[in-house]
C-alpha cells in the first residue's frame, strides 16, 4: 500500500482533568508514543498513520490526568521497531515500564537487554476481521511459543489484542504456554452483542480463575455511543465482579486508530471512577494491581 493510501488517524484530543483526585503512584497502563518519525520511522506497511505522539506529549497527558507512573505498549505503526517505546523508558526508567514486540528472530539476550530498560511483557495479536489479522505489524500468537521460556525466567507476562469472540478456541494454547496473560480492552468485543456471550463469559472465566487479567480499557472501542459509552459499562461491572485482583486500566492515549469520535482520556477515567464506586477497588486497580504487574516499586 502506497503512504498516501494509508489512512492518518486524527489528533488526541485535549484531555480534562478527572472528577476525583488520583491516589498516589496511580498508572496508566495502555498508551503508545509514535515517532518523532523524522528520528523514528513509522512502518512501510504499517495499517494506519498516526499524528507524531512523542514522549514529552505523553508525559503531558499522564500529568494532566495525575498519574505517577504509565505502561507504553508498543504501536503497530511502528511495526517491529520497538526503538521509540525503548528510547521513552531508558528517559523515564522510575516512571515507565514497556510492553514490547518481538518476532521468533530476536535473541533471548536482547529480551533480557529490554528488561534492564524496562519491559515488562510482549504483546502478541490475534484479532481477526475478515480472516486476516486486522493490523500488519503485529506478532501472531504462534511466535510466543518461542519465547516464552525467557519470558517465563524474566517473569513477564503475555499481552493479547483480541477479540473475545475468539478467546474459546485459544484458551489452550495460552494455558499451555504457562505465563499470565492480559488480554487488551476488556476483549475488544461488540458492546452490542452484550455480556452473555460465549467469548465474554470466557474471559470472565479466565479472570476469576486467576491466570488471566484484563485491561479496563477501550469502551471507546467496543461502543459507538460516545462520550459516556453506557453500553460498554455492563462489560467493565461484570469484569470488577468476576475478579479485581486482576484488573489494571488504561486510557489508550493516543487512541490510534478509532472509528468514530476521538474520546477525551480525562473523561474515560472520570467513567472509570464512576463505574467503580468502591474507592478500594479503584486503588486496587490503579495503584497495587500494575505495581505487582508491572514491577514498580512499592
Amino acid at each position: 500500500m502506497a503512504a498516501s493510501e494509508i489512512p492518518a488517524c486524527l489528533p488526541p484530543r485535549p484531555v480534562t482533568p478527572p472528577r476525583e483526585k488520583l491516589p498516589p503512584k496511580a498508572c496508566d497502563t495502555h498508551a503508545h508514543v509514535f515517532g518523532p518519525a523524522d528520528r523514528f520511522p513509522y512502518a512501510g506497511d504499517r495499517s494506519y498513520t498516526p499524528p507524531d505522539a512523542p514522549l514529552q506529549k505523553y508525559l503531558d497527558m499522564l500529568d494532566a490526568l495525575g498519574f505517577a507512573r504509565g505502561v507504553l505498549v508498543q504501536g503497530s505503526a511502528h511495526g517491529h521497531d520497538n526503538s521509540a517505546m525503548l528510547d521513552a523508558l531508558q528517559r523515564e526508567p522510575a516512571r515507565l515500564r514497556g510492553v514490547a514486540v518481538a518476532d521468533a528472530d530476536v535473541a533471548a539476550g536482547t529480551l533480557r537487554q529490554w528488561h534492564v530498560i524496562g519491559v515488562r511483557a510482549l504483546r502478541f495479536n490475534h484479532f481477526f476481521r475478515g480472516g486476516q489479522l486486522h493490523y500488519r505489524g503485529g506478532i501472531p500468537l504462534g511466535v510466543a511459543e518461542t519465547h516464552a521460556p525467557v519470558m517465563a525466567e524474566l517473569g513477564w507476562h503475555l499481552q493479547l489484542w483480541i477479540d473475545v469472540k475468539d478467546l474459546p478456541d485459544t484458551i489452550p494454547t495460552l494455558r499451555a504456554l504457562g505465563l499470565p496473560v492480559v488480554v487488551d480492552h476488556m476483549g475488544r468485543t461488540d458492546a452490542g452483542a452484550g455480556i452473555n456471550t460465549a467469548g465474554f463469559q470466557s474471559l470472565l472465566r479466565a479472570v476469576g480463575e486467576g491466570w488471566c487479567w484484563a485491561k479496563l480499557s477501550g469502551a471507546h472501542r467496543l461502543s459507538g455511543r460516545a462520550p459516556d459509552y453506557p453500553d460498554a459499562r455492563p462489560f467493565h461491572e461484570a469484569l470488577v465482579a468476576a475478579n479485581p485482583e486482576r484488573l489494571v486500566w488504561g486510557g489508550d492515549w493516543p487512541h490510534p486508530r478509532v472509528e468514530g469520535e476521538m474520546p477525551d482520556a480525562g473523561h474515560l477515567l472520570t467513567l472509570f471512577q464512576a463505574w467503580t464506586p468502591d474507592a478500594a477497588t479503584r486503588h486496587r486497580i490503579l495503584v497495587d494491581n500494575p505495581a505487582r504487574l508491572y514491577g514498580f516499586p512499592n
